[in-house]
Order: structure tokens, then C-alpha cells, then sequence
């Protein structure tokens, strides 16, 4: 159930020729036992129908599945050229944007963590060396006074041990 349109109409064709058929009249649907396919060669748009030729009926659990990829790339047709540029631009910008954000915090994060390494590591090797004269301090008061005058500290009734 094809219609003859004329030449100018089949070369700008959107696919809308099917609303003038029957709801139910889908390609799964035809009561036809053939259809046209393009042979090879030809091109989708090519207004004559010499380059066609008629082939069976084809079982559509044959052919594979298309892919979400494939599916958007067709979706894209039904959009202005406008919107497509649009989008494209924005996408095109948002993954720059992602990727130079990415970089910048690469870089932030190196002077960051060189910074800190640099200006906290003196501090942290001092209050090291502070601690462990702290304990040499306290093993000697262990070794000369015994073991509970160290870990107590200075007794109050004793004067506090000349340096």
C-alpha cells in the first residue's frame, strides 16, 4: 500500500506519508507478500525506483538488535540542524569543562599536598625531637630515683633536682 508521490516529494521525504495510511498498516503488518528494498549501490534518497527491486517478505527475528548508539544517531534526523549544533556544542563544552576542571584539580591537589608536606614536616620532626627528649628525661629520673618517682613526677615535699 505505497503511495505515488512525485519526485520533489519522495526526495524530501520525513517519513510522514504514513499518517495518510491506516493505523494498523505497520511494516510487521502489510498485507502485501512484498516489499521494496533498495539494491546495492543506490542511494536511501534516490527518486527513481529502477534502483529498487522487489524482494520476500524478510522475518524480522532475524536481524539484530539495534543499539542505544544507533537508535540516538536516528533519533537526531527528527531535530532541526539548529538544535543539533546546539547540542552538540554543549555537550562538546561540558566534557571540556569536565576535563580542564579534572586538570585544575589535579594541579591543586599537588601544590596542596607538597605545601603541607613542606611547611608541616619541620614542625612535625620538632615536636618529634620534643617528645623524645621528654623521654630520655624520664628514663634517666627512672634509672636514678626508681620506677614510681619517674611516672609520678616531682614529690612535694622535696625540693626539685638541680639541673
Amino acid at each position: 500500500m505505497l503511495m505515488d508521490l512525485p519526485d520533489e516529494l519522495e526526495q524530501s521525504d520525513s517519513g510522514m506519508e504514513s499518517l495518510t495510511t491506516s493505523k494498523d498498516d505497520t511494516p510487521e503488518r502489510r498485507p502485501e507478500n512484498n516489499f521494496i528494498t533498495p539494491s546495492l549501490g543506490s542511494s536511501p534518497s534516490a527518486a527513481t525506483p529502477p534502483g529498487f527491486e522487489v524482494a520476500p517478505l524478510k522475518e524480522y527475528d532475524d536481524e539484530p538488535d539495534e543499539t542505544l548508539s544507533e537508535r540516538l544517531w536516528g533519533l537526531t534526523e527528527m531535530f532541526p540542524q539548529c538544535v543539533r549544533n546546539g547540542t552538540y556544542t554543549v555537550s562538546t563544552k561540558t566534557w571540556m569543562g569536565v576535563k580542564s576542571l579534572y586538570g585544575l584539580s589535579r594541579s591543586v591537589m599537588w601544590v596542596v599536598a607538597s605545601s603541607s608536606v613542606i611547611l608541616f614536616a619541620p614542625v612535625i620532626f620538632e615536636v618529634e625531637r620534643a617528645q623524645m627528649a621528654e623521654m630520655e628525661k624520664s628514663q634517666q629520673k627512672q634509672v636514678l630515683l626508681g620506677t614510681n618517682t619517674a611516672l609520678s613526677g616531682p614529690m612535694p615535699n622535696m625540693p626539685p633536682m638541680p639541673r
